[in-house]
């Protein structure tokens, strides 16, 4: 069942090294799964903001092997094409002692998201749900995830009645969403059921644009979604401007 915890506040954390906290509040959720059920999931997210997290995380002292690692969401291309999530992901996080954790991307052989959905959905069915640790960035236009304002799947992957775990997005005309329109997203429902979800926002105009969120209609400003995480949202992001 999902968890509605829209009464509980989230966590907000806007001093200290930004990068260092939050990594150790990853280190920490995973250890917490490690000590409880032996074995842990995280669940992370592209684009350059977390790219110093990933590194720093890579080099926590946890055993990794009985760690799985997979992506909050993909741009349906191949590794080894631009854009790719999986790649940036291997070249930044699955290395150092992070090396030993089992790593799968979302994207399959198939041509376009939909045909591949079921397939790529199938690799979550050997792991523990919920997610242990999910993290989520944000862009300027207030989308999580590849859940972009106003795109074709948007209300689908944010109904709270789609227990899938993915879903297709078409991002087409979305300014921020480049070249690779077509994307492949956990729904809001697998992300928010998560024991933590960290939110990594660096930068005061990004801080701005999550604190107006909630303030704008739902499908423009996607990222106000994770506030259903309550108490389990954790918010990583510079003190406002």
């Amino acid at each position: 069942m999902v968890r509605n915890q829209m009464t509980n506040e989230p966590t907000i954390h806007d001093k200290g090294d930004l990068i260092a906290d939050a990594a150790l509040a990853i280190e920490m959720g995973l250890r917490q799964a490690l000590i409880t059920r032996g074995r842990a999931t995280l669940m992370v997210s592209g684009g350059s903001s977390p790219k110093p997290l990933y590194e720093r995380l890579s080099k926590a002292e946890l055993d990794w092997s009985r760690v799985t690692i997979s992506l909050v969401d993909e741009r349906w291309v191949d590794p080894g094409q631009a854009g790719s999530n999986e790649d940036f992901i291997r070249e930044n996080l699955v290395q150092n002692a992070a090396a030993a954790a089992t790593f799968f991307g979302l994207k399959t052989p198939h041509p376009s998201v939909q045909a591949g959905l079921a397939a790529a959905e199938a690799k979550f069915n050997k792991i523990d749900r919920p997610f242990d640790v999910c993290v989520m960035g944000m862009g300027q236009d207030a989308h999580t995830a590849s859940w972009f304002p106003n795109s074709k799947g948007l209300a689908k992957a944010l109904s709270l009645e789609n227990d899938n775990i993915l879903c297709a997005i078409d991002a087409t005309g979305a300014p921020v969403s480049g070249e690779h329109p077509n994307r492949i997203t956990m729904t809001m429902r697998a992300v928010i059921n998560a024991h933590i979800v960290l939110l990594f926002i660096p930068g005061a105009v990004k801080r701005d644009v999550f604190d107006r969120a909630s303030k704008r209609p739902l499908l423009d400003a996607p990222v106000q979604t994770l506030l259903h995480a309550g108490q389990n949202l954790h918010i990583f992001a510079s003190q406002t401007s």
